[in-house]
């Protein structure tokens, strides 16, 4: 069976977060730039989608393409490690610290944003021919949605700030049971579908992805969105990682890990030495053991 059990793949899930936290800064950038592209890639995807059929939860289930194909590959997202690295910290694998956690978190970031800005340019010059025209039909549904979940927080106040940072928690909840469906199964089509699901499902509602939105909202002001760089990091950016952050480390890392890896301790309780086994009840079966002939 292609199918892998928790206790097996919350291991795979520690171990995973032990190779990322020794990795090279070299392939940490190139995997975490990759990994930014390619789901900036999906985002665009999946507007055009929307935008062209008049129907989100079209682009909604189109969307999880790109995410399972970076993962296929091996690529990282700044919301998937949030949740693996921290896993072998609190398992104390040899040499795994806080500060190499927080390096790892570091380059994820820096590689994730270059990738996803890098798609964000190039499709800006697609959506305006070249910066020669105003943006296409796609190109400002970009800017609304840069502008709505930027400045529409901002003007909510703290109400705002706290349906984002709640928005930021439910999103890497989907996402990261996404990263760690990927360890549930060892085919190809297991891993695709279950991905695929806590992944439309993040889109569809709306929540906050870190990454993702490190390719609309800089898209956004490249293409006349009406925010700021400082609305964009203030409104949206920095509590969405921190969100991010708490959704998935809380309720899919520590979760799984507490429950699978450090269980709690049985409440079966066995008899005492020397007590003496109960008396079959009338009517029982009692086994026979078979003659030894030599």
């Amino acid at each position: 069976m292609s199918y892998v059990k928790p206790p097996d793949f919350v291991t795979a899930m520690v171990d995973a977060g032990e190779t990322k936290a020794f990795m090279s800064t070299r392939d940490t950038l190139i995997r975490s730039f990759m990994a930014g592209a390619v789901l900036a890639l999906a985002a665009a995807f999946a507007v055009t989608v929307t935008v062209q059929t008049g129907e989100p939860l079209l682009g909604a289930v189109l969307f999880p393409v790109g995410f399972c194909l970076l993962y296929l590959m091996g690529f990282d997202l700044l919301t998937g490690v949030f949740t693996l690295v921290p896993l072998a910290v609190l398992d104390k694998r040899r040499g795994v610290t806080v500060r190499l956690m927080l390096r790892n978190w570091g380059w994820v970031f820096v590689g994730n944003f270059a990738g996803a800005m890098t798609v964000a340019v190039l499709m800006a010059i697609i959506f305006t021919t070249g910066f020669s025209t105003s943006p296409d039909a796609v190109g400002q549904q970009i800017g609304t949605i840069g502008e709505a979940r930027t400045v529409g927080y901002a003007d909510a106040g703290a109400a705002g700030m706290l349906t984002l940072f709640v928005r930021g928690v439910l999103c890497n909840w989907m996402v990261s049971t996404g990263v760690v469906a990927a360890m549930m199964s060892t085919s190809v089509p297991g891993k695709v579908i279950a991905m695929w699901m806590p992944i439309m499902l993040f889109f569809y509602m709306g929540f906050e992805h870190s990454i993702v939105n490190m390719f609309l909202f800089p898209s956004g002001l490249l293409l006349g969105g009406d925010f700021s760089v400082g609305d964009y990091l203030l409104w949206n950016e920095i509590p969405t990682v921190v969100g991010n952050l708490v959704g998935g480390l809380t309720f899919v890392g520590l979760t799984l890990y507490t429950t699978h890896a450090r269980t709690g301790p049985s409440r079966r309780v066995s008899p005492p030495e020397d007590e003496e086994p109960a008396a079959p009840t009338a009517g029982a079966r009692t086994p026979v053991l078979a003659e030894r002939r030599d």
